[in-house]
């Protein structure tokens, strides 16, 4: 695992995107710059296997280094369950399928290259994992996919999502910011990094408040919408078709 430090090279000082160079240290940064993701990942694996029926299909929309998908598939014996990334990247699905092969696990996933903005494919979904993707998704996109999503899944299927969001309160938002820049320097990124990023980020990375994300879930249909992690400005939401 390649370390994080693409915001230290003055080169990389540019709009975000999820070229080859992060691709190479993606596992490190998300390591890194997601509060509790080793946590919220063992959380992932009990939400999902709770929810998993015989005879569909477990999606990770965005999946990124198939983290989360690879997790899924050590624990489901099932042979019925199929799973399925999705993921805009290439690099990142080259990435996917290196760690794949290393625990064993390609002949279980299916990979495909996807823009979550366009024409895909979702079909017998018993669970959809959306974790830091739809904050990269422009907001005018967001019904439509959340209506796709609801659509392509089995009753009783659960969409589970995690994102960073904001607060209306400028006051708190500001310090849940500091706050989060503090849990980076932790992490031993540099300010300049940290700023560095954050000005790549800006308007690449669009993050709603938590009520925006739940009425958007609602309004595609989905009558259970739940909480069930908070940090400050960072949330993870499940959403269950009735």
């Amino acid at each position: 695992m390649g370390k994080d430090d693409l915001f230290a090279r003055e080169e990389n000082f540019k709009k975000f995107e999820f070229n080859s160079d992060v691709a190479a240290v993606f596992d490190d940064m998300v390591s890194r710059s997601v509060p509790f993701y080793s946590e919220l990942q063992q959380t992932f694996l009990k939400l999902g296997h709770s929810f998993t029926q015989p005879d569909s299909k477990v999606y990770d929309l965005g999946c990124s280094t198939c983290t989360t998908l690879a997790l899924m598939a050590s624990v489901i014996d099932d042979k019925s369950v199929k799973f399925v990334g999705l993921d805009n990247s290439q690099a990142m699905l080259d990435k996917a399928e290196e760690k794949l092969q290393q625990v064993g696990l390609a002949d279980r996933c299916e990979l495909n290259v996807a823009d979550l903005t366009e024409d895909f494919e979702i079909k017998d979904a018993s669970v959809v994992f959306m974790n830091w993707t739809l904050q990269f998704v422009r907001p005018l996109h967001r019904d439509r996919l959340m209506r796709k999503i609801f659509a392509g899944m089995k009753e009783g299927g659960a969409l589970i999502v995690t994102e960073k969001v904001v607060v209306s309160d400028s006051m708190i938002n500001g310090l849940y910011i500091d706050y989060y820049h503090d849990y980076k320097r932790q992490q031993s990124y540099s300010d300049v990094e940290i700023a560095r990023k954050r000005e790549a980020l800006e308007n690449v990375l669009i993050p709603y408040r938590v009520d925006e994300n739940i009425e958007l879930m609602k309004r595609a249909g989905f009558q259970t919408v739940d909480v069930f992690f908070k940090w400050y400005n960072w949330a993870g939401f499940i959403a269950v078709k009735r």
